[in-house]
């Protein structure tokens, strides 16, 4: 909790053994197989990314519910904390891609066209409304993401500004390349500053990612609501 309060993000190692990151991507991928929506996304055919993983895969949230996930998670949000979005990405060795220094500002709602003075920037994204939420929002979630292959220098790993989730550049260190195990997790507040480079060319690793939002309320401003609320825990 130190380390995510001070640096924003934390890694959390060997949280999943390799047989359950084997069965974690061999359930997501006969989802996708079983799923015609626009929550999975494919070029040539091949499955790349999810913007809704909550449409086909609401067993996720059982992996936040391991002790070291949801203790983490009840000390950062609070006993009602909730998982609000799920995302997949892959990042193959033949199709790469990058992206910038950015924050992850906007959040799945069920109508992004009602009136409000709190969220602005309505959006749509494989059929789902988004709007961009406030800081005082976004401080309050915490993003858990579970490695499904290792990240190196060679697959496009992820870069992050330690600190920067505090909105004061004074208080942020030097951007910092992370590393990671397949079974690692990275807990990081949405607000911290990160990128993420193209993989180098001739490696053949993938880098699979499983991307799970959880808020600490299920109550948002000016009637807004969430797309999906899961509790972590049953009441």
């Amino acid at each position: 909790m130190e380390d995510l309060a001070r640096q924003g993000y934390a890694m959390l190692p060997g949280v999943f053994t390799s047989e359950e990151v084997e069965r974690i991507t061999q359930r997501l991928f006969e989802d996708f197989a079983a799923y015609s929506g626009p929550a999975v996304l494919k070029s040539r055919d091949r499955i790349y990314g999810s913007r809704n993983l909550l449409a086909t895969s609401t067993w996720l949230l059982e992996l936040a519910q391991k002790p070291v996930l949801g203790d983490l998670l009840e000390a950062a949000l609070g006993n009602d904390v909730g998982l609000v979005r799920g995302l997949f990405f892959d990042k193959p060795p033949d199709r790469s891609w990058s992206l910038p220094w950015h924050r992850d500002r906007t959040i799945a709602v069920r109508d992004n066209t009602l009136p409000t003075t709190s969220f602005k920037s309505p959006t749509r994204k494989a059929g789902i409304a988004h709007l961009e939420a406030p800081d005082e929002l976004l401080a309050n979630m915490l993003t858990l993401r579970i490695h499904l292959d290792a990240m190196t220098a060679e697959n496009g790993p992820l870069a992050v500004i330690p600190g920067s989730h505090r909105l004061d550049i004074a208080k942020e260190e030097p951007p910092l390349v992370l590393q990671a195990s397949a079974g690692d997790v990275l807990a990081m507040r949405p607000l911290l500053s990160h990128s993420s480079s193209m993989s180098k060319e001739g490696t053949t690793a993938h880098r699979r990612i499983v991307h799970l939002e959880f808020a600490a309320t299920k109550q948002l401003p000016d009637g807004i609501e969430w797309n999906d609320f899961l509790p972590l825990r049953a009441t």
